[in-house]
């Protein structure tokens, strides 16, 4: 899944910028910098690192879509570099850099920060679902009003989206990221909250996920 990603903050071509809240929820995307040879390898390894990078940049612009006219605070958290001239509208999206060892400290981190801006709820996406949706987004910001979480389970056993109203920093513990026990991991550490549950999606992680979905089939005619 799209969460996982590095921490190198070398050669950034846009220094972070603090921005004042405008809104009471924010979303956070987490996001590869899309480099040959560098996203989606496990898909590459079937169809090719241009290929794969290809499909990347076009999960990145399906993203940005259907994200950007939803009323809430929007951040994009770079895996390594923060553009300045790319997919994210610099007037849209506030640009940050992930950091930490792991993506569970580097996802603690993010809420974190935000949670300390005062935000009242945060919810982070993944930058490589291509069912998720506006309402999707919009609806696990309404499940916050009255549940403690929300969560987008993915149908690899992992989960696509996750919001919550206070930092609980657990939930980013103990986990083997990329496998298929993280969202049962995750739900386990929630059993005595209040958790609310999108439908089940797929990510694009391998070959598999997109060899029968139409839209995909332009990036797979030299497979």
């Amino acid at each position: 899944m799209a969460l996982l990603t590095s921490n190198n903050n070398s050669n950034n071509d846009l220094d972070e910028v603090f921005h004042f809240p405008s809104s009471k929820n924010a979303l956070i995307i987490f996001t590869r910098n899309p480099e040959l040879g560098k996203v989606k390898t496990r898909l590459a390894a079937t169809v090719g690192n241009e290929a794969a990078l290809e499909i990347y940049k076009f999960l990145i612009s399906h993203i940005v879509k259907v994200s950007e006219n939803i009323e809430v605070d929007k951040y994009v958290f770079y895996s390594e570099s923060i553009q300045k001239n790319d997919a994210w509208d610099n007037s849209v999206f506030r640009k940050k850099l992930q950091y930490g060892d792991d993506l569970g400290l580097r996802m603690n981190n993010a809420f974190e920060q935000l949670f300390k801006m005062g935000y009242q709820k945060v919810v982070i996406a993944g930058s490589d679902i291509y069912e998720l949706t506006s309402e999707d987004i919009k609806d696990s910001f309404t499940a916050l009003e009255t549940d403690d979480f929300v969560m987008g389970p993915a149908k690899d056993g992992g989960y696509y989206l996750l919001g919550m109203k206070q930092l609980n920093s657990a939930v980013f513990r103990n986990k083997n990221w990329g496998t298929s026990t993280v969202f049962k991991d995750t739900m386990e550490d929630l059993k005595n909250e209040k958790v609310s549950l999108l439908a089940v999606k797929s990510d694009v992680d391998v070959y598999e996920d997109i060899v029968n979905v139409e839209v995909f089939q332009q990036f797979l005619k030299s497979v």
